[in-house]
């Protein structure tokens, strides 16, 4: 793992510094206007309109980065980053706050895109599994670090705004000046939502509940333990122990899911989040509760995701895991963009702790929706259980994820794209010989 860090170190040092500036800014915006008496649902509105704009920056990605290439697609995602964020310190229109989130979102989507492609192409066949697995835990790290920094400096002032953006600047230092070569030219890859919809049911069903648990804590979770009673560096700790617990759940229960069945294992990770989610809302726990439960929370939640995408990949063919991956990231991504909608709009009626009443509903949903007799086993792929991942579940990576991904057959990954390409030529040709004089 060392090897691979030193290997790859300058395209993850970028990566951390990105989701630490983003951590930062989620937890910091949540705490901001709650503590100037914004309204619940305009915290969430901000969160959907980041996730959105998350969602659109895949399709915006691909078409920057065939276009001028990976360092100035880059580097004019960082700009439109580093600009929005002190856009923030400049007004305090929660309207204005709104078409930022989704500028940051957008804008952040293409740098993911471009980490990703990149270390995929630079990867060799025998150390893809290792540089996945670095690059989610560099992930995981970075969000902790935002959450760590408002540990370390509880007062909310301008600084946190100028220390995001000063992380989005510094982090096209490490992929300005790296001595890899520059990745081939993207194309965009089409959807097949009828085909996996019918073939993954259950998988799309976790992955869209994950979304929305993800997208409504991070939102929304600064206001709620705000509201019981932590400080401001108490709150930074909050987030960052659920998170890591996160981190560490990963291989744990990547372990048994390659062992046990996996459709049993998300029923039961719902019906217990289900009861630990209730308490955090009705009981009244101590701070030392409150962590140990939201540690539990952590646990639970962001292993979900990864174990969906397990349990797609066991019944969708070698060449159909790279759409697969888009599929389940838009997935998400809708998710994550209801889900602080909705979890915003219950605390308003019915207090902070109904964002948790509100996560229980979903996941006790979940628990009667996935079940093992559901699965026929039908479509199931010869060289299932496919290896289980490490995932952030929270779209810190982009459709190209499946890329480096080393359950996905790097040569059919290259045969899609150049097919894909080959397709994007054709049309482009197509356009330009009818566009008019």
């Amino acid at each position: 793992m060392s090897s691979t860090f030193a290997a790859f170190s300058s395209l993850y040092f970028a990566t951390l510094l990105m989701l630490t500036g983003s951590g930062l800014l989620s937890t910091y915006i949540g705490l901001r206007l709650s503590g100037e008496g914004v309204s619940e649902v305009w915290i969430g509105i901000l969160m959907t309109g980041y996730y959105v704009g998350l969602v659109m920056g895949g399709w915006v990605g691909h078409r920057l980065i065939a276009r001028v290439g990976h360092i100035r697609a880059f580097v004019a995602s960082a700009g439109v980053v580093t600009a929005s964020v002190i856009g923030h310190a400049l007004s305090d229109d929660v309207q204005v706050w709104l078409a930022l989130r989704f500028l940051v979102g957008m804008a952040m989507m293409c740098q993911y895109m471009v980490l990703e492609s990149w270390l995929n192409e630079q990867a060799e066949s025998h150390q893809r599994g290792r540089v996945f697995a670095a690059y989610m835990v560099v992930t995981f790290l970075g969000l902790a670090c935002g959450q760590v920094v408002l540990a370390v400096m509880p007062e909310l002032d301008l600084r946190h705004i100028l220390l995001v953006a000063m992380c989005f600047s510094l982090c096209l230092v490490p992929v300005a000046v790296t001595n890899r070569i520059h990745p081939a030219p993207l194309h965009p890859a089409p959807l097949k939502v009828k085909f996996f919809i019918e073939r993954v049911p259950l998988a799309l069903s976790t992955i869209a509940v994950s979304g929305i648990l993800l997208g409504a804590f991070y939102g929304l979770a600064p206001v709620f333990a705000s509201s019981v009673g932590l400080a401001t560096s108490d709150v930074g700790i909050f987030m960052a122990v659920t998170i890591g617990a996160g981190l560490l759940a990963q291989w744990p229960v990547g372990w048994l899911s390659d062992r046990l069945d996996r459709s049993r294992m998300i029923q039961l990770n719902a019906i217990v989040l289900t009861g630990v989610v209730f308490i955090i809302a009705v009981a009244v726990l101590p701070e030392s509760g409150l962590m140990l439960m939201t540690g539990l929370f952590g646990i639970l939640a962001f292993t979900l995701y990864p174990l969906a995408v397990a349990l797609a990949n066991d019944h969708v063919e070698q060449e159909q895991r790279v759409l697969l991956s888009a599929m389940l990231l838009v997935t998400f991504g809708l998710g994550a963009s209801v889900g602080p909608l909705l979890g915003s709009t219950v605390m308003k009626f019915w207090g902070p702790q109904a964002l948790y009443l509100f996560m229980g509903v979903c996941t006790l949903l979940l628990s009667l929706q996935v079940r093992p007799g559901r699965v026929t086993g039908e479509h199931l792929v010869e060289e299932a259980p496919i290896h289980y991942m490490p995932a952030a579940g929270n779209l810190v990576s982009s459709p190209l994820a499946a890329a480096i991904d080393p359950r996905v057959d790097e040569h059919i990954v290259a045969e899609q794209m150049l097919d894909e390409g080959d397709a994007y030529s054709a049309r482009r040709q197509d356009e330009d010989e009818h566009r008019p004089a």
